[in-house]
């Protein structure tokens, strides 16, 4: 395969990749693992610099679970 081919392809997965995460919906790479999007509550914390109490909005990320047999063989590397 050409380069250019290759990097036309790895460009159309990740341009779909990123319309699925903006429509919230799951994503699975079969042998990989899967990413999801993930609300995080609103919290409060302190600025260790200024003491300031700071309120940090509700905000959404994005969750990464890796599949059994990427699992498996990273625990065989590190044996």
């Amino acid at each position: 395969m050409q380069k250019q081919d290759i990097s036309l392809a790895v460009d159309i997965m990740l341009e779909t990749m990123t319309k699925a995460l903006e429509e919230e919906r799951r994503i699975e790479l079969r042998g990989y693992g899967s990413f999801s999007v993930r609300s995080r509550k609103p919290r409060s914390t302190k600025n260790p610099r200024t003491g300031q109490i700071m309120e940090i909005p509700e905000r959404k990320t994005l969750h990464f679970t890796m599949s059994k047999s990427l699992k498996e063989a990273l625990i065989k590397e590190t044996e």
